[in-house]
């Protein structure tokens, strides 16, 4: 997978979409859209209108008309997004957060969080967690932990 910013422009975006098509097993282009660390306050310091939502969507619309289909966005956006670029297209999510963590201990610097459970049944791909696991007392029990909730999320029965 390889990210490109969305706000880059449909030049931009359309001048990497085709270098990434002349591999005939090219990396899965992914258009970031708002950064998780991102609200509506951090977007109009950056002279940004409106919701966060609404930008996710003006960007993955650029993203789409210069073929591009798939996206990073916060798991608040997943479902909307998936809804407009369709089920084949590719959503990674940043911001995950365990369930039972402390919302305002585990933000940190993110501004739209969910947990893993919010994330996939909204239409998520792919899950970035990166804190959760990287800062926690045990990181394998952590990324154990996670791993347990991400299989429970998808029905599936975790492996030992």
């Amino acid at each position: 997978m390889l990210t490109v910013h969305a706000a880059g422009g449909p030049a931009m975006l359309q001048a990497a979409q085709q270098a990434a098509g002349e591999f005939a097993d090219g990396p899965q282009l992914l258009a970031v859209t708002v950064l998780t660390s991102m609200d509506e306050e951090q977007l109009a310091a950056t002279g940004v209108a409106g919701s966060a939502a609404e930008q996710v969507a003006r960007l993955a619309g650029v993203g789409m008309q210069a073929g591009i289909r798939g996206f990073v966005c916060s798991p608040q956006e997943a479902a909307a997004l998936r809804a407009l670029a369709g089920p084949e297209s590719v959503l990674v999510t940043p911001g995950i957060r365990p369930s039972g963590a402390n919302p305002l201990a585990q933000r940190d610097d993110q501004r739209r969080i969910a947990t893993p459970t919010y994330a996939l049944e909204h239409g998520a791909s792919y899950l970035v967690v990166g804190r959760p696991i990287t800062q926690a007392a045990d990181p394998s029990l952590a990324a154990e932990a996670i791993l347990f909730e991400i299989a429970e999320a998808l029905g599936i029965a975790p492996t030992e």
